[in-house]
């Protein structure tokens, strides 16, 4: 494994730029490879006031990316602020263009848009975390995304932030390397025909086997871990455990464009399968590396403020 990463770290050195522009590969497959970008104005589950219009009119997407460019403004200079305050749009990255399938949100599945009720066993969890939050007594106890060991962002599937949205791929014949900018994370799909890991062997990220189809490369990812987060709500990702079934399609959707398709089957969690896609943007800009919680003195102020809350109440 180590090895393989240090040979797809030295071809993502010598890529020249060039090759970005190449919608073929040597072997005749689509081109993944390059930087992407999955930041958009389409938000995760369609709203309320939109009900069953799964798609925007190119006039509609228009009125909608300049309402939300309105909405994620900085407070003017002066403002009377409360609490401590957050990122700026300085830090944030909130995407400026809805998809460019003009979908009304990146749900496709179930026909509202919206995410599946949780089964009554995976909602009481959820139950159980959220007052867990109320006192935190060791960062063990705080979501994996607080923790900075698993995020939305590098799932899977891979879902857009409000900052830091950007992948790389690494294409070869029979790997596929896609490393997440947030938190460092790099999923390998393998290509060559294995079959999954046993499955005793898990993992938050999964065990990814690919195919393709065509042009598009279909994945399937099973061997999850039960080291799920706070099912949607802040710290964590979407409650994920060792039932997930998960199926990805990509796509070039334009030279510049990558269509991303993913389907959901958790039925431990979910009432149902659900489906989403967003397209991501190819982008010429460089992936750094992310150093979450560096020396871990943000765990350790965290902890801080929950005593200092507690010592008021």
């Amino acid at each position: 494994m180590r090895a393989l990463l240090v040979r797809a770290a030295a071809v993502v050195i010598v890529i020249p730029a060039l090759v970005w522009g190449q919608a073929r590969t040597g072997d005749g497959r689509p081109n993944f490879e390059g930087i992407w970008n999955s930041a958009t104005a389409t938000p995760l589950e369609r709203p309320r006031e939109l009900k069953d219009k799964p798609f925007f009119t190119p006039a509609e997407a228009a009125q909608w990316e300049r309402a939300y460019a309105k909405q994620n403004e900085d407070p003017p200079p002066g403002a009377k602020l409360t609490g401590t305050g957050t990122y700026n749009t300085v830090y944030r990255e909130w995407g400026t263009r809805t998809l460019k399938t003009l979908r009304t949100s990146i749900i496709t599945e179930p026909a509202d848009g919206r995410i599946p009720a949780l089964t009554p066993a995976a909602a009481e969890v959820k139950r159980r975390r959220l007052e867990g939050l109320k006192k935190v007594e060791n960062p063990e106890d705080l979501g994996l995304q607080d923790q900075c060991l698993a995020f939305l962002t590098a799932g899977p599937p891979m879902l857009p932030y409000s900052y830091n949205s950007n992948y790389q791929i690494v294409q070869t014949d029979d790997t596929v390397l896609v490393h997440a900018e947030m938190i460092h994370d790099a999923r390998i799909i393998h290509l060559d025909g294995r079959p999954h890991a046993p499955a005793r062997l898990r993992s938050w990220l999964g065990d990814s086997i690919g195919r393709w189809e065509g042009d598009t490369l279909v994945v399937d990812t099973t061997n999850f871990n039960d080291g799920n987060g706070f099912y949607g709500d802040a710290g964590g990702n979407f409650g994920w455990d060792r039932n997930l079934h998960l199926i990805e399609r990509f796509r070039l959707f334009d030279a510049d464009t990558l269509l991303y398709q993913f389907e959901i089957d958790n039925p431990t969690a979910f009432t149902t399968r659900w489906k989403g896609e967003l397209t991501m943007t190819r982008s010429s800009e460089m992936i750094y590396e992310f150093a979450c919680h560096e020396g871990n003195y943000s765990l350790t102020n965290m902890m801080r403020g929950y005593r200092a809350t507690e010592r008021k109440q």
